[in-house]
């Protein structure tokens, strides 16, 4: 079986989630491309990380920084050309934290659009005050 073979038995047809939230919408570049064509997964990880932002920036009403990534799956490559799709949801919320699951879906081939989950992740967020310091998210 070939690469593109074997990709296309485990891509299974998805559709854009009406039960999440769109917070970014964005197309990768040729610059954000390696030789093959593919974008790179740390421009892929900085759009999540800016896409899991919103929802704890909104809810905690300020300034938020990550602290962690605790998965973070490809499940697909990216190319140039495919319009990326960025959903969250909100996982947990503490005293100080948010934790926030980011799905990404990459809509493909413009004449017959394809919808494929590409990426997966769940990051957690501190609130934080002026100083950097840990603060309390309203409730």
């Amino acid at each position: 079986m070939t690469h593109a073979e074997m990709q296309a038995a485990t891509q299974a047809p998805a559709t854009l989630p009406s039960d999440k939230e769109l917070v970014m919408r964005v197309m990768p570049m040729p610059a954000d491309s390696n030789m093959n064509g593919d974008i790179f997964g740390g421009w892929i990880m900085a759009q999540v990380d800016i896409a899991g932002s919103v929802l704890p920036a909104r809810l905690s009403r300020g300034r938020v920084t990550t602290v962690a990534v605790n998965q973070f799956i490809f499940k697909q490559p990216v190319s140039i050309g495919d319009l990326l799709s960025f959903y969250a949801t909100v996982e947990r919320i503490g005293n100080t934290s948010i934790t926030v699951r980011v799905e990404v879906y990459a809509e493909r081939n413009p004449a017959d659009v394809q919808v494929v989950k590409v990426t997966e992740a769940n990051l957690t967020y501190v609130a934080i005050d002026r100083d950097g310091k840990p603060r309390q998210i309203p409730r």
